[in-house]
């Protein structure tokens, strides 16, 4: 079962909130954090991008993290942050696109991961964790959090939902004007029924933030092989939402050469691998291509190349197992490993991904630049095939799927102390 933590958070002043919180460390550069935090001094990507304001060192040298501590250190005494007085959940709720997606921010033991109760589908990689596990030991916090799911046993989402009324404590709208809003959930009795509630959940399943995860696990054994671990240290914060309310997207893929091959090579060796045919009227301010084919039992994949649109097609086998059975694994085994001699999809420069809601136009702009060649067009991964695969310990290819919402840090921090 499923133990789930209070804890005394760290949030922006309600009167800087709507200028404190970032993008995740992970979806920017450091240049693009650069620019951003030039136009905005109080950004939180100050403290998780410490390395684009020290631009000539090395990305992971000892001065990045140190500054990433001084700069935390700095914005609370400036007044930036406030920490509660007690212990609470909060309610995080987005607006975006027309919807509402409504999660838990709670902390969750390192345990749980180690047993797997905490269920993860994507492998990590080794530069990536050593990168936050110093980062989160250095500033003494869990600075971003973990996207979890659940499958809700029934009433636990809608008591969540239900606490997000009144003022909200902290309140920013993003430039895409997705709006996030944060409300704390104090009383004792509230705070001992979600508990409750959670100890009838089996799993969590983490949708995003495989690295944090893995960090803070690191960060645990780190600080228990120096003496000096506290009981926070053994969590780490994430942000629970039920599995059938958020949204997934495909994660869309760059090619930037055919192997050699011309265009009609390429899809005269696709052909037989796929029934093909070239779709037109495409809407490419969609952030994806309705499925034509409504049959269940078929892969589908669709092809940007030459300004055209093909759909590719083939029967799933029905015997596979459900890693093997979906699109992305398709894809790699059929297309860019055997055809493109991409079998690093992780590391091959010639491979660029583009994920979820970003509109066809975005996609296909950078094959018609010359910068590509081709763009394939992704399906989204069911939901149920996530969880099915990370219950029976499989690991999906890398760049599966988007999630929505997505979340921002510095709303709600979680200190080790």
């Amino acid at each position: 079962m499923v133990g789930i933590y209070p804890f005394v958070a760290l949030r922006p002043a309600q009167e800087e909130s709507a200028y404190v919180p970032s993008v995740p460390y992970d979806v920017v550069s450091a240049e693009e954090a650069a620019a951003c935090i030039a136009e905005n001094r109080k950004s939180f990507l100050r403290v998780i991008r410490s390395d684009a304001e020290l631009p000539d060192l090395p990305p992971y040298d000892d001065a990045i993290y140190a500054r990433a501590r001084a700069i935390f250190e700095e914005m609370k005494a400036d007044g930036l942050f406030v920490q509660d007085t007690g212990e609470s959940y909060s309610v995080y709720q987005v607006e975006h696109g027309g919807q509402t997606f409504t999660g838990l921010v709670a902390c969750v033991g390192v345990d749980d991961y180690l047993n797997k109760t905490v269920k993860r589908h994507e492998l990590t990689r080794y530069d990536k964790e050593e990168d936050r596990t110093r980062h989160i030991d250095s500033v003494n916090a869990n600075t971003g959090q973990v996207f979890l799911l659940y499958r809700d046993p029934g009433g636990i989402h809608e008591f969540i939902t239900s606490r997000a009324t009144g003022a909200a404590i902290a309140e920013t709208v993003t430039k895409s004007g997705s709006v996030h809003r944060i409300y704390p959930i104090t009383d004792p009795e509230e705070i001992t029924r979600l508990s409750t509630l959670f100890a009838d959940v089996s799993s969590l399943y983490i949708a995003d933030g495989h690295h944090r995860a893995k960090s803070a696990v690191n960060v645990c054994d780190r600080r228990k092989e120096r003496g000096d671990l506290t009981p926070e240290a053994t969590r780490f914060m994430g942000v629970l939402f039920a599995h059938d309310s958020v949204l997934i997207h495909g994660y869309s893929r760059l090619i930037r050469d055919l192997s050699g091959m011309t265009r009609n090579e390429f899809l005269s060796a696709l052909a037989d691998e796929f029934t093909i045919r070239e779709i037109e009227g495409v809407d490419t301010k969609a952030s994806e291509i309705r499925q034509t084919m409504k049959d269940a039992h078929h892969h589908i994949l669709h092809l940007y190349i030459d300004g055209r649109f093909y759909e590719l097609s083939r029967e799933i086998d029905k015997n596979a197992d459900t890693v093997s059975r979906l699109d992305v694994t398709l894809l790699q085994e059929k297309v860019l490993s055997p055809l493109l001699g991409i079998t690093d999809p992780r590391g091959d420069k010639r491979l660029e991904f583009m994920g979820g809601a970003h509109p066809i136009h975005e996609l296909i702009s950078h094959v018609d630049s010359g910068d590509y060649v081709a763009a394939i067009l992704m399906q989204p991964v069911r939901i149920e095939d996530l969880c099915e695969i990370a219950d029976n310990d499989g690991i999906m290819p890398p760049k599966s799927t988007w999630f929505e919402p997505k979340l921002l840090s510095g709303l709600v921090i979680h200190t080790l102390d």
